[in-house]
């Protein structure tokens, strides 16, 4: 893995924009692209300065990399915090997010088919409401 990529997984890890990314360097977003797509070459002080910026250290990056073995992870939730005030990420394979995408699929589904059942009962109760009020009072 290059370091164009192993720049654009950490930014990606910490769920930072490319914009965000190219403020704190204070470089311009297509400056800061064009780096992250590996069409600016990057010395060794530049190298250490976004690490630096980054705020992880180069060998845990490097251990962080090896252990996801090349896998596409993404950062689910940043900072997620505990019910017991203990704050870790949460952190997916691939395989796994797409799960929670096909889970959330279905609640959508659901959801969409309970809002169709309360509008038909919605119109149902309006027509009872409606029917109620043309009888005549004693």
């Amino acid at each position: 893995m290059h370091f164009h990529e192993k720049l654009r997984a950490v930014r990606t890890l910490k769920s930072w924009s490319q914009d965000k990314m190219a403020e704190k360097l204070g470089y311009s977003v297509s400056g800061y692209g064009k780096v992250e797509r590996g069409k600016t070459k990057i010395d060794d002080e530049k190298a250490e300065e976004i690490i630096k910026t980054i705020g992880i250290d180069w060998q845990k990056l490097e251990l962080l990399l090896k252990e996801l073995n090349g896998e596409n992870v993404f950062n689910f939730a940043e900072n997620y915090t505990h019910s017991n005030n203990i704050k870790c990420n949460i952190v997916l394979s691939e395989t796994q997010c797409v799960h929670e995408l096909e889970k959330a699929h279905l609640i959508i589904e659901q959801q969409a088919k309970e809002i169709g059942y309360l509008k038909e009962e919605n119109t149902h109760l309006k027509e009872i409401i409606s029917l109620i009020k043309k009888q005549p009072t004693e």
